[in-house]
């Protein structure tokens, strides 16, 4: 189970970060009608004088590359962060370009520094996003102190106060770093839940595939024992008719043999416990089987099952249920010091499993967070002596899984002055026994 994890963890955390040419293109062509539109109404609505070809200018040009990039490359392409960047900075300079010639920071439109920077907050990594921030930081200083008039009725022009367009600077640098830090935080969290997401389906998939292949090694055990037995029983009559002594060697080797094909598909038989891969079985049948590849791992695990007045649930051996179990029992046995202890309890309407250890328990830092993807906090190594690390998808991963079947899964720490970490699982006893396949935890 741990090297599933392992195996989602370096397939999913450190994907790349795309954006295609097309999204960049259309948001270029957005801008250019947006801005063609801006200036036709201020000067022909309002009347107002205008620098119209220097603005028309700089708007051509926009233009112009976009063509271009849409003749010359595949619009479907995914850039690269840095190209993504660099068509980005382009943006904030075209508007610097614009703003220039319509009045500077006096110009409302000067918030639009905003729109790349958040643009590469959510898309791109952090150093392009901070490199593009100090862009926008830049040209908002220059137009601070050069730019032509705002247009303006020039009979009555528009004169703002010094201390008025340092607010305006001030407000337009303080939302360039907040909105993108707010944004790229989200974004990020996003991403790595879906990453953590994604894990998580592959490692189900993959408890599924060992699921059906113990299933279909029980299968053909089952299907060849009837002619094994054929052979046995022939081989063994015609060693007790037979007189030649090389034959009846012969006839007694192949008997031998054919026995121990037998009993090596009993074992494989016996490889599931109920012969089948969604077969059903009792609670306890369940927790053995999660338990047992961990005992033999220095620390003792005790099983305890509370006797109930109800009948013991009868639950499918469900691939989620297993994982999940197992990745709890298998952080309880890593971080314990001795004892692992494995409580289970039920009455006529939920099931409840506990799993408690003797460790350091949950630090109180991350208590609440515990669950959360990519959050993980691991003992030193008895062997290396550094620090051994995960990015804390096991956990994340096993209590996806058991929520989907309909569990609660709760983290707390033992009371003082006991020690240790204590997992509680619960479920509906109905909802329990009613899972039947992979496709219902999925969905």
């Amino acid at each position: 189970m741990a090297d599933m994890t392992k195996i989602a963890d370096s397939d999913f955390h450190h994907a790349q970060r795309h954006i295609r040419l097309d999204t960049i293109l259309r948001l270029r062509w957005l801008a250019v009608l947006g801005q063609l539109a801006a200036i036709f109404i201020v000067a022909q609505g309002l009347e107002f004088n205008v620098e119209i070809i220097p603005c028309v200018s700089i708007i051509a040009l926009s233009a112009a590359l976009n063509l271009a990039l849409q003749t010359a490359a595949n619009p479907m392409q995914r850039l690269e962060p840095m190209q993504a960047a660099g068509l980005l900075a382009l943006n904030i300079v075209e508007l610097a370009g614009l703003l220039f010639f319509t009045g500077g920071l006096q110009n409302p439109f000067s918030f639009l520094f905003l729109a790349p920077v958040l643009i590469s907050a959510t898309a791109l990594p952090a150093r392009f996003t901070f490199g593009l921030g100090l862009l926008a930081v830049a040209c908002a200083s220059v137009l601070f102190f050069f730019h032509f008039p705002l247009p303006w009725d020039s009979e009555d022009p528009l004169v703002l106060p010094p201390v008025y367009l340092v607010g305006v600077w001030l407000s337009i640098a303080l939302a360039i770093g907040v909105t993108s830090l707010y944004s790229f935080q989200v974004t990020e969290e996003a991403r790595k839940l879906a990453d953590a997401l994604a894990a998580t389906e592959l490692v189900l998939t993959r408890e599924q595939h060992l699921t059906q292949l113990d299933g279909l090694a029980a299968a053909a055990a089952h299907e060849l024992g009837t002619p094994l037995a054929t052979i046995f029983l022939i081989s063994r009559e015609l060693e007790k008719t037979v007189k030649e002594p090389s034959i009846a060697a012969d006839l007694k080797t192949l008997r031998e043999q054919t026995q121990r094909c037998r009993d090596i598909l009993s074992k494989i038989t016996q490889l599931s416990p109920t012969g089948a891969p969604f077969d059903h079985m009792k609670l306890s049948e369940l927790i053995e089987e999660v338990v047992a590849p961990h005992r033999d791992f220095g620390v003792e695990i005790k099983v305890r099952i509370a006797v109930a007045a109800a009948a013991e649930p009868v639950g499918s051996r469900n691939p989620a249920i297993l994982y999940g179990i197992g990745n709890i029992v298998e952080n309880a046995v890593d971080f314990a010091r001795t004892t692992v202890e494995v409580n289970a309890w039920w009455n006529q309407d939920h099931i409840e499993l506990v799993i408690s250890d003797d460790g350091p328990g949950i630090p109180p830092d991350i208590l609440n967070r515990i669950g959360e993807p990519y959050l993980s906090r691991r003992r030193p190594q008895d062997d290396g002596g550094g620090e051994r690390r995960g990015l804390g998808l096991g956990v994340f991963i096993a209590r996806t899984l058991l929520e989907r079947t309909g569990a609660k899964v709760s983290f707390t720490n033992r009371i003082f002055p006991d020690h240790g970490a204590v997992v509680q699982i619960t479920w509906p006893r109905q909802r329990f026994e009613a899972i039947e396949t992979l496709e219902e935890t999925i969905g």
